[in-house]
């Protein structure tokens, strides 16, 4: 390939080994999530529960990096396997409040083998975890931050 053409070679792209990782970490978690009964989505929508109690459609979406479009269907289905259940905000009624299901709550005890099945599953050290972790989240706070 000639040298003009240096910067268009997919080994030279950033982003190239980032997709593929992101494809990489999906399917490996998908034997464990299966388990749940849910996809990596639904999966970081009930992470976010878990960890706040309940939320709203927008703190969602801005959280998980995710359209509204993306969130309403996942909601439905989490909604629709017991998971999670949505209500009117008293002081607003144009906001949605999801909170979880006893069912919802439940699922966090079987979901608490997820991370370390999946952190067998690379073989980073935790500084290396650490350090990925700190320039990921670099990029994703650089975009938010435009």
């Amino acid at each position: 390939m000639n040298d003009k053409y240096e910067a268009l070679r997919l080994k030279n792209q950033l982003c190239f080994p980032i997709y593929a990782v992101s494809n990489l970490i999906t399917r490996k978690y998908k034997p464990y999530l299966d388990e749940l009964d849910l996809t990596y989505t639904q999966y970081i929508v009930m992470m976010l529960l878990w960890e706040h109690g309940q939320a709203n459609e927008k703190l969602l979406c801005e959280s998980l990096c995710l359209k509204s479009n993306t969130v309403t269907p996942l909601l439905k289905k989490l909604q629709d396997k017991g998971y999670i259940e949505k209500s009117k905000d008293k002081g607003d009624e144009r906001n949605i409040v999801i909170t979880l299901t006893e069912e919802g709550k439940e699922l966090q005890d079987k979901a608490l083998v997820v991370p370390e099945c999946i952190a067998k599953e690379f073989d980073l050290t935790p500084d290396e975890a650490k350090l990925l972790y700190r320039i990921l989240y670099k990029l994703l706070n650089e975009e938010k931050n435009k």
